[in-house]
């Protein structure tokens, strides 16, 4: 009975996702709302006078920027980097 169940349990998935779909969903779609709520961030405290806040925060925000374009990058081009690592 513990075979039986295991079989089922290790049956390929009937459908696929698609990442990529998602990927492009996501950068077109939920990627510029979330930059145009921190732009606004921005300006209303540079409006304030908290010029200090506004800088560290963008820098902060430019390397989070950075290294989701890395990931993005890395996501694109990863099959290619195992294939030229592997073969």
């Amino acid at each position: 009975m513990i075979a039986t169940e295991l079989a089922i349990l290790a049956a390929e998935p009937a459908g696929s996702i698609n990442t990529e779909g998602i990927v492009t969903f996501f950068a077109s779609n939920i990627a510029p709302i979330l930059l145009a709520v921190l732009g606004v961030i921005f300006i209303g405290r540079a409006s304030r006078g908290e010029i200090s806040k506004v800088l560290t925060s963008s820098a902060i925000a430019i390397v989070g920027l950075a290294f989701i374009a890395g990931a993005a990058t890395l996501f694109f081009v990863g099959e290619s980097i195992i294939d030229l690592i592997f073969n």
